[in-house]
C-alpha cells in the first residue's frame, strides 16, 4: 500500500483558513449524516430491490413515475444483471424473490408493486443519500454541492481529507483564498458532471470529496511539476520511505484511475472516473491560470499584503532599535515572527537585539533560525556564514535539524570532506537523534562513494546497522553499503597484494 506522506514545501506564506475550513466542514457534515446514512441505506436498497425483481417477472404490471424511472435507469447502467432478473429459472435471491415466484393473481401482483412503489417513494424522500449525494440518472442540482461534503466511512473521510491538505494548502497559498475556493467548489461539481457522463444510467448514489480532490492533484500537478513528494509503502508489514517528483507520480496514479475505471466500472464500488474526470478539470484549469494574468494578479495583491504588514511592523521595529528602545523592538519583532516565522529581515534585527544586550542563548537561537530560512531559501553561502557566526561566538550544538541541512548543502556543493567532518560531529552531538543517523550514512556514502575512504565507509555503516534509532527502513541500504565497503576493500587488498 502505498500513501504519500508529504512534500517538499510543507509551509505556507499564510494560514490556509479556507483549506482548513474545508477539513472542518467535511468532518462535521459527516459526524452529523453518518449515522442517518447507514440507517437508511438498507431500508432504501431493500424498496429498489423488491421494485426491480417485480418488474423483471412481470414486466406487465403498471409502475409509478418513480418506480418505471428506477427500473428504466437500471436497465440502463446494468443491463447484464436485468437480464439475469427477467430469467424465471434464476437462483433465488431472498425470501420476498421466493414469495412473489408464488404469486400469480395479477390483481395480487399490482397491489404488491403499488404498495412497493409507495414505499419506495417514502424511503427515498427521506433518503440523505437520495436527496444529496449524486446520483447520475436524475441529478439534483444541489448535489453537485452537496455531494462533495458527504462520505460513507472514516477510512474514505480521512484519505480524501489527508490528499485535501496535501494539495490543497499550497495551492490556496499559490492562488490566494477566493480564487482557490472557487477552484475548488466547481472542481467538484465538474467531477461529478464526468461521472455521469460516464455512467448515465447510474442510479447508485456517488458521494465524497474524492472528485474535488483529484481535481487539486491534477492542479499540483501543473502547478508544482518537479516537486518531490514524499511516500510510504507498506509491504509484507515493513514500511519504507522514498520521495518522487510529482511529474510521475501523479500521471501513475491517473493512469491507475482509468484502468480501474475501465476494467471495474461502477462495479468496485468506486468513483474512477470522477476522479480522473476530476483530475484532467483541474490540470486544465491550472494550466489556463499559468497563461493569464488571473494567478499573477491574485499573488500579487497576497506578495502586496505581505510585505505591507511586514513593512509596517520591522520599520517600527527599527525605529525602536535607533531609540535605543530594545525591549519595545524585541517584543515586536516576537509577535510578527509570531505570524511570519519565516521572516529573515525579522530574525536578523532579533540578532542585533541580543547580541547589543548580551544575551548569548538567545542569539545563537535566532542566527540559527536565519540559518535554516537561508538554507530553504537556497542560499547556502549565507547559511554557512551564519554557521560560522554562531561557531565564533560560542555556539557548540546546532540544531540537528539545521546541521544536517548544512552538511546536505555542503555534500551538494562537493566540498566533501567539509560535508563528512560536519556529519562526523552532528553524530557526535546528538547520538539520539534520527538526524544523527541519517548524519551516519552520508558519512558513509561519501566516504564510499567520493574520497574511496573505505573502511571509514564500513565503520559508518556498521555503527548505522547497530543504531538504537528505529530504522528498519534504512536496512536494505545499510546492508548495500557494508557489502560494497566490504567488496572495496576486498579488491583493494587483493590488488595491493598482486602488485607485490
Amino acid at each position: 500500500m502505498l500513501v504519500p506522506i508529504g512534500h517538499e514545501n510543507m509551509t505556507a506564506r499564510r494560514w490556509p483558513v479556507i483549506t482548513i475550513g474545508l477539513i472542518v466542514i467535511n468532518v462535521v457534515v459527516f459526524l452529523f449524516t453518518i449515522g442517518s446514512i447507514d440507517e437508511q441505506a438498507p431500508a432504501l436498497g431493500q424498496a429498489k430491490a423488491h421494485i426491480l425483481i417485480l418488474a423483471a417477472l412481470h414486466p406487465e404490471l403498471k409502475l409509478q413515475p418513480e418506480a418505471q424511472n428506477l427500473v428504466d435507469s437500471f436497465k440502463q447502467s446494468h443491463p447484464a444483471q436485468w437480464t439475469l432478473l427477467q430469467n424465471p429459472n434464476r437462483d433465488i435471491f431472498d425470501a420476498y424473490d421466493a414469495n412473489v415466484r408464488l404469486m400469480d393473481d395479477p390483481e395480487q401482483l399490482q397491489k404488491e408493486m403499488d404498495a412497493q412503489s409507495a414505499e419506495y417513494v417514502k424511503v427515498s424522500s427521506a433518503s440523505l443519500a437520495e436527496k444529496y449525494a449524486f446520483v447520475p440518472a436524475k441529478p439534483n442540482p444541489i448535489s453537485y454541492l452537496t455531494a462533495n461534503f458527504l462520505h460513507g466511512g472514516w477510512l474514505h473521510l480521512i484519505g480524501n481529507m489527508w490528499f485535501l491538505w496535501l494539495a490543497g494548502f499550497v495551492l490556496e497559498d499559490a492562488w490566494g483564498r477566493w480564487l482557490y475556493s472557487a477552484f475548488y467548489l466547481v472542481a467538484g461539481a465538474a467531477a461529478l458532471q464526468f461521472y455521469a457522463w460516464s455512467n448515465p444510467g447510474s442510479i447508485t448514489p456517488t458521494l465524497g470529496a474524492s472528485g474535488a480532490v483529484a481535481a487539486l492533484m491534477g492542479a499540483f500537478l501543473v502547478r508544482f511539476p518537479n516537486m518531490k513528494i514524499e511516500m510510504a509503502w507498506l509491504f509484507f508489514f515493513r514500511l519504507f520511505r522514498f520521495k518522487a517528483a510529482a511529474y510521475w507520480l501523479l500521471p501513475l496514479w491517473l493512469l491507475m484511475e482509468m484502468f480501474y475505471g475501465s476494467l471495474l466500472g461502477s462495479a468496485s464500488g468506486v468513483a474512477h472516473w470522477a476522479h480522473v474526470g476530476g483530475f484532467m478539470f483541474g490540470a486544465l484549469v491550472a494550466f489556463g491560470l499559468q497563461h493569464t494574468s488571473l494567478e499573477q494578479k491574485h499573488n500579487k495583491a497576497i506578495e502586496e499584503k505581505l510585505a505591507w504588514t511586514a513593512d509596517t511592523e520591522i520599520e517600527q521595529a527599527s525605529s525602536l532599535m535607533d531609540r535605543g528602545q530594545l525591549e519595545a523592538a524585541s517584543a515586536t519583532l516576537t509577535n510578527h515572527v509570531a505570524v511570519k516565522p519565516d521572516s529573515l529581515d525579522a530574525w536578523n534585527l532579533l540578532k542585533q537585539i541580543h547580541w547589543q544586550k548580551q544575551e548569548t542563548a538567545a542569539f545563537h537561537e535566532a542566527t540559527m533560525k536565519t540559518c535554516a530560512l537561508h538554507l530553504k531559501a537556497r542560499n547556502p553561502e549565507a547559511a554557512w556564514k551564519d554557521y560560522e557566526e554562531f561557531l565564533h561566538t560560542g555556539g557548540e550544538a546546532a540544531p540537528a535539524q539545521v546541521w544536517l541541512d548544512l552538511c546536505k548543502a555542503a555534500d551538494d556543493a562537493q566540498s566533501y570532506d567539509r560535508a563528512l567532518y560536519e556529519y562526523e560531529r552532528l553524530a557526535e552531538v546528538h547520538p539520539n537523534e534520527r538526524q544523527a543517523f541519517l548524519a551516519q550514512l552520508g558519512a558513509a556514502k561519501i566516504c564510499l562513494k567520493r574520497l574511496n575512504r573505505f573502511q571509514e565507509a564500513l565503520a559508518f555503516y556498521q555503527a548505522a546497522a547497530v543504531s538504537t534509532i528505529p530504522h528498519l527502513d534504512w536496512e536494505p541500504t545499510i546492508q548495500a553499503g557494508i557489502k560494497e565497503a566490504k567488496a572495496a576493500l576486498a579488491g583493494g587488498t587483493s590488488l595491493s597484494a598482486s602488485a607485490h
